[in-house]
C-alpha cells in the first residue's frame, strides 16, 4: 500500500511541460551569455573542435595501420597545417598584386570614379559622399583604427590574435588523441540511454561535422574556380582574386554570396568604360549562385545539417552579435550539434524539431499513429478479456 502511494506521489510531483520549457529557455539565455563573457577561450575552442572532427577519420586510418594515437594525430595535423599555409600563401599573393596595382594607375581610375560618384550624388540627391577628392586612404584608415588608438593596444590585439592563432594546434593535438575519453564522458552524462545510441548519435554528429566542412570546402573550390574563369572570360583584372575572395565568402550563408558579387561587380564599374561590364559579372555570379544552391550544395553538402531557413538567419544574427564573422561561420555547425543532442532526450526532441525542416505531414502521421494505438489498445483489450474467460473457466 506504501509502494502505491509512493508512485502515486511520484506521478503528481512531475514538472509540468510549460516549466521545462521555462528551464530550457533559461538554459539557452545562459549558455548566450557564457559564449559572449568566454569568447576569447571559446572560439579557438569551438574552431579547433570542429577541424579535430574533420582530421578524425584521417586519424583513424592511420591508426587501423597501426600507427600510434599521437603520432598520428601529429601527422594529420602538421598536414592540415601545411594544406591551410599553402592556401594562405596563395591568398597573400594574390593580395600583394592587387594591392601593387591599386598604388598604380588602377588607384587614379577609382580616384576618378569616386570623384564622378560624389559629383552626381551631390547635384541630384544634395548628399555629399564627402568625398570630393577621391578616396582618401587615411580616412579609411582612421574609420577602422579610431584616432585614440595608441601603438601599445595595436601591439597587444596584435599578440592577442597570435596568441589565439597557436592555441589552435594544441587544442587540436588534445582534441584528437582525447576524443574516446571524451566520448566515454557523454554517455556517462546519458546513463540512462543505450551505449549504442549513444555512440551512434556521436557518430552521426562527427559525420554531419565533416560533411558540413568537407562539402564546404568543396563547393568553395568550385565556386572559385567558375568564378575566376567567368572573370577571365569578361576581362576583369584580378580575376583570380575576386574569384577566389568570392568562393570563399560563400561559407557564410546569405551574407557572404552577396557580397562576392558586390566587389567584383563595384570593381568592374570603376575600372570599365562600358556598363556591360559590370552588369555582366553581376549576372553572372548570381546565376552561379543560383545553380550552387539548387543543385551543388545539396549533391555535395547533402540534407546532413538539416536546418530550416529561419533558424539559420536568426543563429547567422546571433552568431555574428556575439563572434563576429567567426560566430556566423561557426554558429551553423553548432546548431546542428545541438539539433542532435536535443534529439537524445524525449523532452528536448521538440526543440530538434524546431530547428529542422519543416515536416507538412505531421499531422497525418499522427493521426494515422493514433488510430494505430487505439487498434492496438482495442486488441489488447479483446485479449485481456479472452484470458479473463479462460481463467474463469478453469476456476469453475
Amino acid at each position: 500500500m506504501k509502494i502505491n502511494t509512493f508512485s502515486q506521489d511520484m506521478e503528481t510531483l512531475r514538472v509540468p511541460n510549460y516549466i521545462k520549457t521555462v528551464y530550457i529557455a533559461l538554459l539557452i539565455i545562459i549558455i548566450i551569455f557564457f559564449m559572449i563573457m568566454a569568447k576569447k577561450l571559446l572560439v579557438p575552442l569551438l574552431v579547433s573542435g570542429y577541424i579535430a572532427m574533420l582530421l578524425t577519420s584521417s586519424c583513424n586510418a592511420l591508426e587501423r595501420r597501426k600507427i600510434p594515437r599521437s603520432i598520428s594525430a601529429a601527422i594529420c595535423l602538421l598536414t592540415f597545417i601545411a594544406v591551410i599555409g599553402g592556401i594562405v600563401f596563395f591568398i597573400y599573393m594574390q593580395v600583394r598584386g592587387f594591392m601593387d596595382d591599386l598604388g598604380g594607375g588602377l588607384n587614379e581610375k577609382i580616384n576618378h570614379f569616386v570623384i564622378t560618384a560624389n559629383k552626381w550624388s551631390t547635384d541630384h540627391f544634395g548628399f555629399d559622399l564627402g568625398m570630393p577628392n577621391g578616396f582618401e586612404m587615411k580616412k579609411a584608415v582612421e574609420i577602422v583604427q579610431p584616432e585614440n588608438t595608441k601603438p601599445t593596444q595595436m601591439i597587444i590585439k596584435t599578440l592577442g590574435t597570435l596568441s589565439d592563432i597557436l592555441l589552435l594546434p594544441v587544442f587540436i593535438f588534445f582534441l584528437l588523441i582525447y576524443r574516446d575519453h571524451l566520448a566515454v564522458f557523454v554517455t556517462k552524462v546519458f546513463s540512462k540511454q543505450d551505449n549504442n545510441f549513444l555512440l551512434e548519435k556521436l557518430t552521426s554528429i562527427r559525420k554531419i561535422v565533416h560533411a558540413y566542412i568537407a562539402g564546404a570546402g568543396k563547393v568553395m573550390l568550385i565556386l572559385a574556380v567558375v568564378n575566376t574563369g567567368v572573370l577571365f572570360a569578361l576581362g576583369i583584372k584580378h580575376a583570380i582574386f575576386f574569384g577566389v575572395l568570392a568562393g570563399m565568402l560563400n561559407i557564410v550563408p546569405y551574407l557572404g554570396p552577396s557580397l562576392g558579387v558586390i566587389l567584383p561587380f563595384t570593381f568592374a564599374l570603376m575600372t570599365k568604360d562600358s556598363l556591360f561590364y559590370p552588369v555582366a559579372v553581376a549576372v553572372s555570379f548570381i546565376f552561379i549562385q543560383l545553380l550552387e544552391g539548387a543543385f551543388l550544395t545539396p549533391k555535395i553538402t547533402g540534407s546532413n545539417v538539416n536546418l530550416n531557413a529561419l533558424i539559420t538567419f536568426i543563429g547567422l544574427l546571433v552568431g555574428g552579435a556575439i563572434w563576429g564573422v567567426t560566430g556566423m561561420i561557426l554558429i551553423i555547425p553548432t546548431i546542428a550539434i545541438l539539433k542532435k543532442l536535443f534529439e537524445l532526450s524525449p523532452d528536448t526532441q521538440p526543440y530538434a524539431y524546431l530547428f529542422g525542416e519543416e515536416d507538412s505531414d505531421w499531422f497525418k502521421k499522427r493521426e494515422r499513429r493514433t488510430a494505430k494505438a487505439q487498434v492496438e489498445k482495442a486488441k489488447s483489450k479483446a485479449t485481456d478479456a479472452k484470458v479473463k474467460k479462460i481463467m474463469k473457466k478453469g476456476e469453475q
